[in-house]
C-alpha cells in the first residue's frame, strides 16, 4: 500500500514538473516607445555611450559625447587591418590558405571559410570588410611577412604615425578586447581609410557571393551595416563591430546635406541602437544644415 501511495506521489510530481516546463503564455509585446530625435538642448538624442560627428571637409566637431573615452572597438579593427595589408602592397591575387591558426578560440565565432581552402588576398579583404568575417581577417594578419606578430606591430606603428595615442591593436580581427580607441581617434582612422579606393568600395558593398574553391559552392554574404543595404544613405566608408566588451559599434563616412560627415558610435547595447543613432544624426543635420557651415556643438 505504501509503495502504491509512493508511486502516485511520484507521478503527481512528474506531471507538475512537466507542466512547469511548458512555456508560459507569451505576454503581448509592448510597442517600443519612439525615441525623440533631439534632446531638450536641440542636440541629437543618442543612446550610444560615446559618439562623435565631424565635418569631414573642415575637421570641425559637430557633436561630441564622451569623445575621448577609450573603448574596445571590436571589428572596427578591420579597417586598420585592410590599410596595413594594402600599405604593404602584397599581391592581391595571391592565394592565402585558411589555417587552423585562423580559428576563433577566443569568442567561438564561426566562419564559412573552410580550413585548408585557398582564397585570393583580395577576396579575404572583401569578406572581412563586407561580412566582418573574423577568419578572413585572421588569415590576412597571419599571411603578412613575419606573421601575426609583425602584422600587429605594423598596425600599431601606423596608429602612432597617424598620431593616435590612445589606440592599440593586439590582433587583426578585433575579437580581443585589447583593441581599443576613442571616438576622437577613430574619426581620424575613418578619414584615413577613406583615402583607399578598395576600402571605400568594399566596405560599402551591400552584398557579395564568394565561390568556395574546392566545392564550387557559392556563399552569399551581406554587409553587416544595414544602412549600406537600405539605399537611402550615401556612404563612403563603413564598418560595424561587436564583442560583449565593446557593445555595438559603428563608424561611417557619409554624405549628409551635401557634406561628407564622419560618424563614430561606440558601446550601443540595444540591437538597433547604433542604427537608430545614425538615423537621428542624419535627420538632425538635414534639418539643421547651417551646423555644417562651421558651428561647434558639443554635448
Amino acid at each position: 500500500m505504501k509503495r502504491l501511495a509512493a508511486l502516485f506521489a511520484a507521478l503527481a510530481l512528474a506531471s507538475t514538473a512537466i507542466a512547469a516546463d511548458k512555456p508560459a503564455p507569451r505576454a503581448k509585446a509592448k510597442p517600443a516607445r519612439a525615441v525623440a530625435d533631439v534632446d531638450k538642448d536641440g542636440d541629437p538624442n543618442l543612446k550610444s555611450t560615446a559618439a562623435l560627428v565631424l565635418d569631414a571637409n573642415t575637421g570641425e566637431t559637430l557633436f561630441a559625447k564622451n569623445a575621448d573615452a577609450v573603448h574596445p572597438i571590436a571589428s572596427i579593427t578591420k579597417l586598420m587591418t585592410a590599410m596595413v595589408v594594402l600599405d604593404a602592397k602584397l599581391p592581391l591575387d595571391e592565394p592565402v590558405q585558411i589555417s587552423t591558426e585562423d580559428l576563433d578560440l577566443l569568442k567561438g565565432t564561426k566562419s564559412r571559410l573552410p580550413v585548408g581552402a585557398h582564397f585570393r588576398r583580395d577576396d579575404l579583404i572583401r569578406i572581412a570588410l563586407v561580412a566582418s568575417d573574423n577568419r578572413a581577417a585572421a588569415a590576412l594578419g597571419r599571411a603578412y611577412p613575419g606573421g601575426i606578430d609583425s602584422f600587429v606591430e605594423a598596425m600599431n606603428a601606423k596608429a602612432r604615425l597617424m598620431g593616435l595615442e590612445s589606440t592599440r591593436f593586439v590582433d587583426s580581427s578585433g575579437l580581443a578586447p585589447g583593441n581599443v580607441s576613442s571616438p576622437a581617434e577613430l574619426a581620424r582612422l575613418v578619414a584615413e581609410a577613406s583615402k583607399y579606393d578598395i576600402i571605400r568600395e568594399y566596405s560599402t558593398t551591400p552584398a557579395l557571393d564568394v565561390t568556395l574553391p574546392d566545392s564550387g559552392r557559392k556563399v552569399a554574404y551581406v554587409n553587416t551595416n544595414a544602412l549600406v543595404r537600405a539605399g537611402d544613405w550615401k556612404i563612403g566608408v563603413s564598418k560595424t563591430g561587436y564583442i560583449s566588451e565593446s557593445g555595438k559599434c559603428l563608424v561611417m563616412q557619409a554624405l549628409i546635406a551635401n557634406t561628407p560627415v564622419v560618424i563614430v558610435l561606440l558601446d550601443s547595447w540595444g540591437r538597433l541602437t547604433r542604427i537608430g543613432d545614425a538615423n537621428r544624426i542624419k535627420r538632425w543635420l538635414e534639418k539643421n544644415p547651417a551646423r555644417l557651415a562651421g558651428a561647434l556643438r558639443a554635448g
